[in-house]
């Protein structure tokens, strides 16, 4: 994998350094495809370099906030046809540059302590979704349990579902992070998600205590929350009560009450309308109709996904498009996600590799699985789904 991401850089800095991406840009800008709002997708900040992604993004694009890039997408059209959304003053002129919205998903400490003071200093709006069960108990979250309870664990070895697993073993550590990540990633509740986590825990005599943690990937909480709050640059969005991949809870009263308890949880406690929400996860397949339902009721204007691509005023608003980077890309390969050129660029490549793989599989070569998981790299539509592919 780590050949085939420098494989892919060396491809994005030809994009680059060949003109190829000014080009895109441009052409996107002035071409047949019309209005439309990129969304980036981040996480952590404190990984890479923010403030070289932040100032690129600056240069380049009309960075935005949620709200006002999403209000100008769906305004009205004129009776000329154009936009209704205000213009521009004239001693400004018109901004030409494409609409781009910078957001970050969990409340990662490093969103409250990085990413919002380089808004500030840049002068670069972004939106951070929040979850606020998190918010209020401070533990690490869930998809980093399977790494620190292996890591952590006082036992040398454990027995569960009739395999055993030795601790001692890389590759029994390895197995057994994955067998875990998989049964907490798909509960069906967020109160069987945690009893197994506890239960698992308990079976590998790990602490609970998240205070050997990177202090970065802990969520802040409600008093960074208000402190944040005098911040113009920042705001805010929801991301469930306690992040659960939606499609995979099976009672519909739970996907309601994650998706409207959020808001509400919310703005009692900042004072704020809250608007925005994003689907934990958020690919195709993390995402459905119960979901989307659940998200227009509980009154929010917006939702974002992680379903790669750009947004046009055709795209329906709950079921927004996001292209996902970190801080610790390369700008070459910034650059052509946030042009739209690297989607189509590596999944394309995926994709041969998935006919390799599946070919291995005839043959006998390939692991168990490892086709059925690159298969659900097409999952990338939900039912009412009609945003533009990259």
């Amino acid at each position: 994998m780590r050949i085939y991401r420098t494989f892919l850089a060396l491809v994005a800095a030809c994009f680059y350094y060949s003109g190829f991406v000014p080009l895109a840009r441009w052409t996107r800008r002035r071409g047949r495809q019309g209005q439309h709002v990129v969304i980036l997708n981040y996480h952590r900040a404190a990984i890479g370099d923010l403030s070289a992604h932040l100032h690129y993004l600056r240069h380049h694009y009309r960075v935005l906030s949620l709200d006002h890039a999403l209000e100008d997408l769906y305004a009205p059209p004129s009776r000329d046809g154009a936009n209704s959304a205000p213009a521009a003053p004239p001693s400004q002129g018109r901004d030409r540059r494409t609409p781009l919205v910078i957001t970050f998903d969990d409340g990662y400490y490093d969103n409250y302590a990085h990413a919002a003071r380089l808004a500030a200093e840049l002068r670069v709006p972004i939106t951070l979704f929040l979850v606020p069960g998190y918010m209020e108990s401070h533990q690490r979250f869930w998809w980093y349990e399977a790494e620190a309870m292996v890591r952590d664990a006082r036992e040398k070895e454990v027995t569960v579902e009739k395999h055993t697993y030795s601790l001692a073993q890389p590759a029994d550590q390895i197995a057994l992070q994955q067998w875990i990540d998989a049964r907490v990633r798909t509960a069906s509740a967020v109160s069987a998600r945690e009893s197994f986590i506890a239960s698992t825990r308990a079976a590998l005599d790990a602490p609970s205590d998240p205070t050997s943690d990177d202090p970065d990937t802990l969520p802040f909480g409600w008093d960074e929350a208000y402190e944040l709050l005098a911040n113009p640059f920042v705001t805010f969005g929801a991301h469930t009560m306690h992040h659960p991949i939606l499609a995979c809870l099976s009672d519909p009263a739970e996907v309601r009450d994650e998706v409207v308890a959020c808001r509400v949880a919310l703005e009692q406690g900042l004072g704020r309308q809250i608007n925005a929400f994003a689907y934990p996860v958020g690919k195709g397949e993390d995402i459905d109709e119960r979901a989307v339902r659940a998200v227009g009721e509980a009154g929010y204007r917006w939702a974002v996904t992680t379903i790669p691509g750009y947004n046009t005023p055709a795209t329906e608003p709950h079921l927004l498009r996001r292209i996902s980077t970190d801080p610790d890309e390369p700008i070459p390969v910034l650059a052509a996600q946030a042009v739209g050129i690297w989607h189509v660029f590596a999944l394309s490549r995926l994709r041969n590799l998935t006919g390799m793989s599946r070919r291995a599989t005839t043959s006998g070569m390939a692991r168990p699985g490892e086709s059925d998981a690159t298969d659900r790299l097409d999952a990338d539509r939900v039912p009412g789904d009609k945003g533009r592919p990259l």
